[in-house]
């Protein structure tokens, strides 16, 4: 067994890009030349704001948001060697009568890399994240499939995605390479990452679904937070983009004027605001930016220098705001 105290991702907390939305309509088997240009202008967005890592799954759009990518990465002489890829495999989307179910199974891992690596037009992954838990997974068959794709130079580190840390631990024994992120749904207003820090030994800790312990497993580990769904699905962004009020509960109106104030004091904007609370903690989260405005990619650039200026009291009004409760 293999463990990252010295791994590469130490320290990180930096803005990833998320490419969930590239690639046109889910529904769609095809993609043409206006995803392929939505595609550039948000990777140039992303980069414009320092980001080098892109975050793929070969799910995402159906493999047309890697695709798109891809056609990008082969018109651009150079990028690949300005940025670092990452993508995710393990779910398999319902098809012709069979169920959408999980596959962390040694061929499928393989299958997928290499489908993944077509569509991006490039010979190597930066990082491999295991997409989901899977039941039936057999971790000598994961370390296998590992071994074989970072012997072949086709992945460079591996990662997981949606899991515990007794999940990543029982995976992290047949291992000889050290799992270097772990990506988890975590913002504002999904909390029950944080929440569980501070309902130990209460009722509502068992109610939030967070398996406690696995933010502190990987502070531990050198293993980095990535935060996808930072930005909390736009609810707090007041109608920026959409041109009518997002949020839809009293707590989402206060955190959103909440968000509003402190951008207009730190000379900002609510995006920044909402990911430097992210940012704040002290695991160092790396929030997935997965707009494909590339406006609103733009709007994120002060996330890391809002995460340095804010006080704890300004973290702690945000977190019982969008909470809309005291702590307990």
């Amino acid at each position: 067994m293999t463990t990252n105290t010295d791994g590469p991702l130490n320290g990180a907390g930096r803005l990833i890009y998320g490419c969930m939305g590239l690639g046109g309509d889910w529904d769609s088997p095809d993609y043409g030349s206006a995803e392929v240009e939505q595609a550039a202008a948000a990777i140039e967005a992303a980069r414009g704001i320092g980001i080098t890592l892109f975050d793929h799954a070969d799910i995402y759009t159906r493999g047309k948001a890697e695709s798109v990518f891809g056609e990008v990465l082969a018109g651009t002489p150079g990028l690949r060697e300005q940025i670092q890829l990452q993508s995710k495999c393990g779910i398999s989307l319902a098809e012709g009568g069979v169920p959408g179910h999980y596959n962390l199974s040694r061929d499928a891992i393989v299958e997928r890399v290499d489908a993944s690596l077509k569509r991006l037009r490039t010979d190597y992954l930066d990082i491999l994240l295991l997409h989901r838990p899977d039941p039936l997974l057999e971790p000598a068959e994961v370390a296998s499939a590992v071994g074989q794709l970072m012997a072949e130079g086709k992945v460079r580190a591996l990662g997981v995605s949606n899991m515990s840390a007794a999940q990543i631990e029982y995976l992290q024994d047949a291992l000889e390479t050290p799992v270097v992120a772990n990506q988890l749904e975590m913002s504002l207003h999904k909390a029950a990452w944080v929440e569980s820090t501070v309902l130990v030994n209460r009722q509502e800790g068992f109610d939030a679904g967070f398996p406690h312990g696995t933010v502190e497993h990987c502070i531990r580990n050198g293993i980095e937070l990535q935060a996808y769904g930072s930005l909390a699905q736009g609810r707090y962004a007041q109608g920026r983009y959409t041109g009518s009020p997002a949020a839809s509960t009293p707590e989402e109106t206060a955190t959103a004027a909440l968000l509003a104030t402190l951008a207009e004091e730190k000379g900002t904007t609510p995006e920044a605001v909402l990911l430097g609370w992210l940012m704040k903690h002290p695991a160092k989260i790396s929030p997935v930016v997965g707009s494909s405005r590339p406006e609103r990619i733009a709007a994120c650039a002060d996330a890391a220098k809002v995460a340095a200026s804010m006080s704890r009291i300004e973290w702690y009004t945000l977190w019982t705001t969008a909470r809309g409760a005291a702590m307990p």
